[in-house]
């Protein structure tokens, strides 16, 4: 009888063991997945920022006005921004490993043509491309890590997903920085090419074959959301930009795009709520609003783009202000992306077991501190105080980050991640180019005699939208329910096996 009970027992044992075994094996595909799909990601945020610190050398080597030179980017940022929801709707109608690829060999042959474009209209045209290409990728990356991971593991993926938002944009200044520093301002574009290629290899080898789903799905592209939702918002981006650049809001080239943005969008609300007569489905379904998680989830998450560009575009402006070159101004703003780097992954994965509600809330406060202290610095201050203070910011919005992505993906049905996924992306890309404008008109009126009381105008701006999240945590999802995310866990992810 002994024999029977020990022997049922270490049965049991080596069951448990080869579930442990498989269970690594899942992790190491999930791994390798996730590091497949950030690779190709970066790309588009990296060429987002890059850009921006070779505007007077563009300009001087393809003679032309740096105003010009400001639609390399602009055309890019709007592209990229219109592209987003047509995503949302392609991702199961083509096949996530077809869009993927197909988006990643866009970019990269967009990125070979702006690197050996002639004059800035051929450069301009190209970036748009680039910029289809990027909007295909960018928020594709939060689809696939968010359906492969599943709810129970959404926090400790998206803090990954959230390490690469935070230090794109930086690392995009140094990439620059560095660029123009050893060679010609093309390689700020042809550097995507190895990278790329090799995102592009990987992907064949870990993203699974999905089959198009369209035919049992039913529904067409909706053509008049598409003509309404996506220029709409890129109107209001440029609008946007356009008051940062000029440091003005009363002038046609912001309130005609705005006044037009405004416009699509409340048009593209009347045809998405019915209010006017449609034969399919809007693209972004309005009702996605009517759950208060996903509302305050999207919201807080528009606030972070918000504070966490305000807080890149000044800090290189108050290095600069003391004789430092764009390089080094690019690097003593890095500890505010790597503060996010160190935080989003924990915080990632502690929002797995406690919630998104404590830990974003915790980490508000914590970047608020930072604020405050980034409103007392000035001339003597030297370096190392505002680095320690940006470093504090990083640490804080890190912890309301990840988390907060991560519980917008519990409080989602799977038939709708992609959608919520182009909602929190569009709102994320609005927010920082919110921050930019408003840093910009900031710095123009406050710091227009005295640039240290408009840095700390911008401080000041920060806290304030770090108080609005402060206020929205209580509608941010709690605790986890243990049950549900172990029934989660159990389903079988979209990743872990490898495709020739």
């Amino acid at each position: 009888m002994a024999d029977t009970v020990d022997e049922r027992v270490g049965a049991a044992d080596d069951q448990a063991g080869a579930e442990v075994a498989a269970d690594d094996r899942l992790d190491r595909g999930l791994r390798r997945f996730i590091a497949v799909v950030l690779l190709g990601g970066i790309l588009g945020i990296l060429d987002g920022s890059v850009v921006a610190v070779g505007v007077h050398t563009l300009a001087a080597d393809l003679d032309s006005s740096v105003t010009t030179i400001g639609w390399v980017s602009t055309a890019y940022l709007l592209t990229l921004t219109a592209m987003i929801p047509i995503t949302a709707w392609a991702v199961d109608r083509v096949g996530s490993r077809r869009l993927w690829l197909g988006g990643l060999a866009l970019f990269l042959a967009a990125s070979l043509a702006s690197g050996l474009a002639w004059n800035v209209g051929a450069l301009v045209g190209f970036r748009v491309l680039q910029g289809v290409g990027a909007g295909i990728l960018d928020p594709l990356v939060l689809t696939l890590l968010a359906r492969a991971a599943g709810p129970a593991r959404a926090g400790r993926v998206m803090g990954l997903m959230g390490m690469v938002l935070s230090a794109g944009p930086v690392l995009g200044l140094v990439v620059g920085g560095l660029v123009l520093e050893a060679g010609s301002w093309r390689w700020m574009f042809l550097i995507n090419l190895p990278i790329g290629a090799l995102a592009f290899a990987g992907a064949l080898r870990v993203l699974p074959a999905d089959p198009p789903r369209g035919q049992q799905m039913g529904d067409r592209l909706d053509v008049v959301g598409v003509a309404l939702f996506g220029p709409g918002f890129a109107a209001l981006v440029l609008a946007l930009s356009q008051a940062g650049e000029r440091s003005a809001v009363a002038v046609w080239q912001v309130l005609v795009p705005g006044a037009l943005g405004l416009a699509l969008l409340v048009g593209y609300g009347l045809h998405a709520a019915g209010l006017v007569r449609r034969r399919r489905a809007p693209l972004i379904d309005l009702r996605l609003f009517a759950n208060p998680r996903f509302t305050a989830a999207v919201v807080v998450m528009n606030l972070v783009g918000l504070a966490t560009f305000a807080n890149l575009f000044a800090l290189p402006l108050y290095y600069q202000q003391y004789g430092h070159g764009s390089l080094a101004a690019g690097l003593l703003a890095a500890p505010f992306a790597v503060g996010a780097i160190i935080a989003m992954p924990l915080s990632g994965r502690l929002s797995d077991r406690l919630g998104a509600r404590e830990l974003a809330r915790g980490g508000a406060l914590v970047a608020a501190v930072g604020g405050l202290v980034l409103t007392r610095v000035g001339a003597s201050t030297g370096e190392v105080w505002p680095a320690i203070a940006a470093l504090v910011v990083g640490l804080g919005l890190g912890f309301v980050g990840a988390p907060t992505m991560g519980s917008l993906y519990r409080v989602l049905p799977p038939p709708l991640v992609a959608q919520g996924s182009s909602v929190l992306y569009i709102l994320n890309q609005l927010g920082a180019a919110i921050g930019i404008a408003v840093v910009t008109l900031i710095l123009a009126v406050v710091g227009r005699d005295d640039l240290i009381a408009g840095f700390h105008g911008v401080s000041w701006f920060a806290i304030a939208a770090l108080a609005v999240i402060l206020a929205a945590t209580p509608l941010l999802p709690g605790r986890p329910d243990n049950t549900a995310a172990l029934d989660a866990a159990t389903e079988p992810a979209e990743v872990p096996r490898q495709s020739g």
